[in-house]
């Protein structure tokens, strides 16, 4: 089926007849309406397969194309992007919310950054992880953009990737507020849309290009 004729918000399966959509679930925080709407569309429609995804998603998968309308009409929910040259989500841990050894509030910050960034179009597909302390339950270091909390503030990596070629994101910044992490990632990214390729993810670029000339560029703007 080509691109064009693919409903939007929808992804087109292996068997190349039936399509998934994955709501959009910032922080991948529910409550009761949510989780009873994706029920009821689930026993609705017959959905035949429901999976929770790396990106703290819920995927429902196995409709007909003649079904997503009204499906979409029913959950009331914003489309979750998984496809396109954009921000995808932002994994996020529970942080100082309620877990012992959160050190930063990461549910809330990264919440606030996917509304920030979510609009935004991107040379590739971009993944955010916000842990709450250095244990990286979010796996950060291998995300584009990687925010981790420690006591004294956020540190921010760039150019991380857990694909087949893996890469560790480089430290960018250490010790900032929510404030200045937001600031930061506007310069990194803008760098990162003003000079990649098209399709070319962050670590690619960063490999291309050099982290100290990256460094150099944003931490001067």
């Amino acid at each position: 089926m080509p691109s064009s004729q693919i409903p939007a918000g929808a992804i087109l399966q292996r068997d190349k007849k039936s399509f998934a959509i994955v709501p959009r679930i910032p922080g991948g925080l529910m409550n009761l309406e949510m989780l009873q709407k994706i029920t009821m569309v689930v026993e609705k429609y017959k959905i035949p397969i429901v999976k929770i995804t790396s990106g703290q998603r819920i995927a429902l998968i196995g409709m007909s194309a003649v079904q997503l309308d009204e499906i979409w009409k029913d959950l009331d929910m914003d489309a979750g992007k998984a496809a396109g040259l954009c921000l995808h989500y932002v994994q996020t841990c529970p942080g100082n919310t309620v877990c012992s050894f959160g050190v930063q509030d990461s549910l809330a910050f990264g919440i606030a950054l996917e509304d920030y960034f979510s609009d935004r179009d991107f040379p590739a597909k971009v993944k955010i992880g916000v842990s709450g302390c250095p244990f990286s339950c979010t796996e950060n270091f291998v995300r584009d953009i990687g925010i981790m909390g420690k006591k004294k503030g956020w540190t921010v990596t760039f150019g991380g990737s857990s694909t087949r070629s893996p890469r560790v994101g480089d430290v960018i910044a250490e010790d900032l507020s929510d404030d200045e992490v937001k600031s930061l990632l506007d310069r990194c990214l803008s760098y990162y849309s003003e000079h990649a390729k098209k399709k070319e993810r962050s670590a690619r670029f960063i490999m291309r290009v050099g982290i100290e000339t990256f460094k150099s560029a944003v931490l001067a703007r």
